[in-house]
């Protein structure tokens, strides 16, 4: 006997999640009482109209890779586990409690000794990247540890000193752009073995002699980044939200200038820095402060309204919160192709990317259920293309069977819910000028019968159209139906509403 899943759509499930949710991502963001004089707000218009920001819109689906140090351990050290000691892969420098090793910290700042990655092969890696059907990815030249995946001239800790010694940034900015992928990389401010990082706001002279040294080598290291790697599309930041970063915000604000004169056309998320007021992500009158909304990590918008109009991406791991190479994803849920794909389908309902995270072992492999993922999302993705990429969010109702997008007179529906009676029943509003005139599945090219249902519900400003699948249809994953859109055959009935 079968057994029966029970499946919890993915609409709902997020906006579970975003209720719980971090601060400025629980809801529609509340508008200000009253406005104040910000000196240290956006730099860039609101909905950048340029080709950069339009590729971006159109990019869909993206690629993450969390890569360095960390890779070496993978969560764990002489065959003891640093989950609950440490937050998560990449952060197992901080690992703390009864089972860190003695001096811990000390034997990770000196991992770079044994940083030798022989199998490392960034072409395979974006040829990779290219069957998922990723547009842009996303790279980590430098996580909270400090380590360099570049020569820098900033510091000694960098790849030069390891026994690979090769630039491993330029290997992918340049394996990926000849795959005509766009590279946006990951940038983290903080640094916890830097002498002259402060995570309070600095008091003392000498606390801002200190971290005035630490903010001028954040500036060389990025100029450096946009000066070598002058085909990157974009900073992905990370590690700005302490007191001392937060304080520099004159500083941060000639920072970001400095970068989009050095590199016109950048495209910077809204995690770099705050006003002068504090307030992060968003000014304090409530404007973006950067290109897109860089808060979607692990969580999506409950609805399309949360997001006021902004762009933004979802960034997403596959175990929980596994970004650098965990060798052990026992006891822990990995999320599936069709996960993903749900997510991937849900994000740009709404206008998203959605961008999945790889973290590749010490030696610069792939994990084999990682390869298995791209590989799968990519054979969907290719399959329904046009639903996926420059088709962009529905004003339709919302459908329980999965999610509308939409370009010119065309919308896709990308059926997560199969209905058991193979009718999918098409809400559309009484006023609508266009209505589903034609339907085919977008899998196999054959035709599907569309009519006009309508049901006449007391109040509803509703009419339907029902889309009929053939019972002989048959497939593993999520579809996609095409429907056409045209002038209705005839004006929907009026309809008197009951007194009571």
């Amino acid at each position: 006997m079968k057994g029966i899943t029970i499946r919890l759509g993915f609409g709902l499930l997020f906006a579970m999640l975003a209720v719980n949710s971090p601060a400025q991502w629980t809801g529609a963001k509340k508008k200000p009482q009253t406005l104040k004089d910000i000196k240290y707000g956006p730099i860039t218009p609101a909905h950048r109209t340029d080709a950069q920001m339009s590729a971006f819109r159109n990019y869909g689906l993206g690629q993450f890779i969390h890569w360095g140090l960390y890779a070496i351990p993978g969560n764990e050290w002489n065959g003891v586990s640093a989950r609950g000691g440490a937050a998560a892969s990449e952060w197992i420098r901080s690992w703390g409690g009864p089972t860190a090793p003695k001096d811990w910290k000390k034997t990770y700042d000196n991992l770079y000794r044994q940083f030798n990655p022989r199998q490392f092969d960034a072409v395979k890696w974006a040829q990779q990247a290219k069957a998922m059907g990723a547009r842009y990815m996303i790279f980590t030249t430098k996580h909270h540890d400090g380590f360099a995946l570049w020569p820098t001239r900033y510091s000694d800790y960098n790849i030069s000193k390891t026994p690979y010694k090769k630039d491993v940034v330029k290997q992918v900015v340049d394996a990926y752009t000849a795959a005509g992928i766009d590279v946006f990389l990951y940038f983290s401010v903080l640094e916890w073995n830097n002498p002259d990082y402060l995570s309070k706001a600095p008091q003392t002279p000498e606390e801002h002699k200190r971290f005035d040294r630490f903010l001028q080598y954040t500036r060389n290291q990025l100029l450096e980044l946009v000066t070598n790697y002058p085909q990157i599309k974009g900073l992905w930041f990370d590690g700005t939200w302490d007191a001392s970063w937060k304080s520099a915000y004159d500083f941060t604000y000639k920072l970001e200038k400095e970068l989009r004169e050095k590199h016109p056309g950048l495209i910077i998320g809204s995690r770099f820095r705050n006003d002068e007021f504090g307030a992060r992500h968003f000014d304090s009158n409530g404007r973006l402060l950067g290109d897109y909304e860089q808060g979607w990590e692990r969580k999506m918008p409950g609805s399309f309204d949360w997001l006021d109009g902004n762009d933004w991406d979802c960034v997403m791991t596959i175990p929980p919160n596994g970004w650098g190479y965990m060798k052990d994803w026992s006891g822990i849920y990995t999320k599936t192709t069709d996960d993903l794909l749900e997510m991937l389908m849900r994000c740009r309902s709404m206008n998203g990317n959605f961008v999945l995270n790889f973290g590749p072992d010490g030696n610069g492999n792939m994990r084999p259920e990682e390869d298995r993922i791209a590989s799968e999302m990519g054979e969907w993705v290719k399959q329904n293309a046009p639903a996926v990429y420059e088709s962009r969010h529905s004003d339709l109702p919302a459908s329980g069977y999965g999610y509308f997008t939409e370009k010119d007179s065309v919308l896709y529906l990308t059926v997560f819910n199969r209905p058991v009676n193979n009718i999918a029943r098409i809400a559309i509003p009484r006023s609508s000028k266009q209505v589903p005139v034609s339907a085919t599945l977008l899998q196999n090219g054959s035709g599907l019968e569309v009519k006009h249902a309508d049901i006449g519900l007391d109040l509803d400003k509703n009419t339907y159209y029902d889309i009929v699948l053939p019972a002989s249809f048959q497939t593993e994953r999520a579809f996609v139906i095409r429907i056409g859109l045209g002038a209705p055959a005839k004006k929907a009935d009026r309809l008197m509403d009951a007194k009571m």
